[in-house]
């Protein structure tokens, strides 16, 4: 088909409005995507965007935050901070992120003992603290130091050989007490032969496994601190030598002869068959951003009647194939109906509540009660969701179980692993085949609009 001068104008024409319009669309797209922002997350398990438990936080943060970041000019931290600050912006917009270079200010940065470069300076109402490494965990857990109106203050037992939360060895607590101290909460030891009765102002008591009974002054406190409405943390284990029956009673909690064994222990790959793990939590706050299983070794089971106005949540249960093994822990291991063993499921972790006594409005006295101490040791805090369980005790045994704990975001191996034959293909298809058959195309094509 010939064109004329008149058919040619015409089409140059079409063209030149469809170019104009289309210019015209893109235009207001652009327009669009500036004036009504749409950012979506398509990263595998949403490591851009924040938890729900930072989501929860900043709901709950009425101030404006203020955050410095002590960075050089043409560091590449700039930008991941921008990033990381975004992220909380886009739930709390009276966030505001200030660059400084601490090279121009060195009096500030000594001052304030600035010594890594892409440390923050976090401020909230009339506090403010140091982030050496930001990130969300920090950030968040740093946030939630500074909304609470003082760090909260809580003791543990000490001076009958307990596990101690500033310890080094083993069957101590340090490392978790130093986890503490990052979510704004303070422990010290308490000895009741020299500090008795129990302060009012603590927010909860831990006793943490004594191997050597309790004199009858010190059970004696004891049982007053939870009766006028103390938070206690407890953490128990077979055979306990500590001699606080009267304590078990006043919350209705009998511990079962044994140790908790399971059968199941050697198919999940754990060679000692007492340490059990624990993948069936109750539904309670404590229990619910928990997505990997505790593991607890050599722990007792318990038996749960509440007394008198006192609530039960059952917050850690044993496996059905487990039991209370009353023998030795060697050789052939059988559960045994004849004997006082009990089969499973089996309770090994309990939360208590009621109304705090003498105290109005909805204040509630909390217990936590736990058959094994070895699960926040040194030695086995790192495994499953033991240090998660644990912060989550004590954030809901001093009232603040508003932010529990930021599950880590699990990234996927970014290696592909591939065969050398696998690559050979690859490359025959990106190297020969494709461009060969591109070529191809594009010659035919030529060559049948030439014969037109």
């Amino acid at each position: 088909m010939r064109l004329d001068a008149s058919t040619r104008r015409r089409l140059w024409l079409q063209h030149l409005l469809f170019l104009l319009l289309f210019g015209l669309v893109i235009g207001l797209l652009a327009w669009l995507s500036v004036r009504y922002p749409i950012q979506v997350d398509w990263t595998a398990s949403g490591r851009n965007t924040l938890s729900v438990a930072s989501q929860a936080l900043l709901t709950r943060l009425d101030k404006p935050i203020w955050v410095t970041a002590y960075v050089r000019d043409r560091s590449p931290l700039r930008e991941s901070i921008v990033r990381l600050i975004e992220r909380y912006q886009r739930y709390k917009p009276n966030i505001t992120l200030h660059f400084i270079n601490p090279d121009l200010l060195p009096d500030q940065v000594r001052q304030l003992g600035i010594s890594v470069d892409g440390e923050l300076y976090v401020e909230y109402g009339e506090r403010g603290e140091k982030l050496q490494y930001p990130g969300e965990q920090a950030l968040t857990q740093t946030l939630q130091r500074l909304s609470r109106p003082r760090d909260r203050a809580v003791v543990f037992l000490d001076g009958h050989g307990e596990r101690k939360l500033q310890g080094v060895a083993n069957h101590d607590l340090g490392a978790f007490g130093r986890e503490l101290e990052k979510i704004g909460i303070q422990a010290r030891p308490l000895n009741l032969v020299k500090e008795s009765p129990i302060s009012a102002d603590v927010a909860a008591l831990i006793i943490a496994s004594p191997q050597t009974p309790l004199s009858p002054d010190e059970i004696r406190a004891v049982l007053d601190y939870v009766r006028q409405g103390g938070n206690l943390l407890w953490l128990l284990e077979p055979d306990d030598p500590a001699g606080l029956p009267a304590l078990a009673a006043l919350v209705g909690i009998t511990l079962l002869p044994g140790v908790i064994v399971d059968a199941d222990a050697p198919r999940l790959g754990i060679s000692h068959p007492a340490f059990i793990p624990i993948v069936d939590y109750g539904p309670h706050p404590i229990t619910t951003p928990l997505r990997s299983p505790a593991l607890l070794p050599q722990a007792v089971a318990l038996e749960v009647q509440p007394v008198a106005d006192w609530q039960a949540a059952v917050l850690l249960e044993s496996q059905s194939s487990s039991w209370t093994e009353t023998g030795a822990l060697d050789g052939q291991l059988q559960f045994d109906s004849d004997t006082t063993e009990r089969s499973g499921p089996l309770t090994v972790g309990v939360a208590l509540f009621r109304p705090k006594p003498a105290v109005g409005g909805m204040a509630q006295q909390r217990i936590v009660i736990i058959g094994d101490g070895d699960f926040l040791s040194n030695t086995y805090l790192g495994n499953g969701a033991n240090l998660e369980l644990g912060l989550n005790i004590l954030n809901w045994l001093v009232l603040d179980e508003a932010l529990i704990m930021i599950p880590p975001r699990a990234v996927p191996d970014p290696n592909l692993q591939l065969s050398e034959s696998t690559l050979a293909w690859l490359a025959m298809v990106f190297l020969v085949i494709l461009p060969v058959g591109l070529m191809t195309s594009g010659w035919l094509i030529w060559f049948y609009r030439r014969r037109r």
